[in-house]
């Protein structure tokens, strides 16, 4: 068997999983900036929290944050409920279960991939 054949039958499975899901695609784009990274830490503590609360975390402005958590939003990573004159923010764990079991399934098809590499070339010695 071939490597190009060994490669093929890991890539066939996750990506026909993936393929076209431009949402997860974005909770990944969104969670590749690590100020945005970081406000997700924050809200995974749990609760909702105010931009005042979550700008005391970060180094920037409160429209800094507000910015990073409308691109966080747009990905359905997190969500907003208004309360009184402020607006709470808060983790969408959806969205982010749906990232961990995709990199869940990746891992695990990298370790099948490997484990078949690891045969072939112990076969070929």
């Amino acid at each position: 068997m071939s490597v190009n054949k060994l490669a093929g039958k890991t890539s066939k499975s996750v990506a026909a999983s993936v393929a076209g899901d431009d949402s997860l695609a974005n909770v990944f784009a969104a969670l590749g900036d690590p100020t945005r990274l970081k406000l997700v830490a924050v809200l995974c503590a749990g609760g909702a929290f105010s931009i005042s609360h979550l700008t005391q975390t970060t180094a920037i402005s409160r429209q800094g944050v507000t910015k990073h958590l409308n691109v966080l939003a747009g990905a359905g990573v997190v969500s907003d409920i208004k309360v009184g004159r402020e607006r709470l923010w808060q983790l969408e764990p959806t969205s982010i279960d749906e990232a961990r079991r995709t990199l869940e399934s990746i891992g695990r098809e990298w370790e099948m991939a490997l484990g078949r590499l690891k045969r072939f070339v112990e076969k070929d010695d």
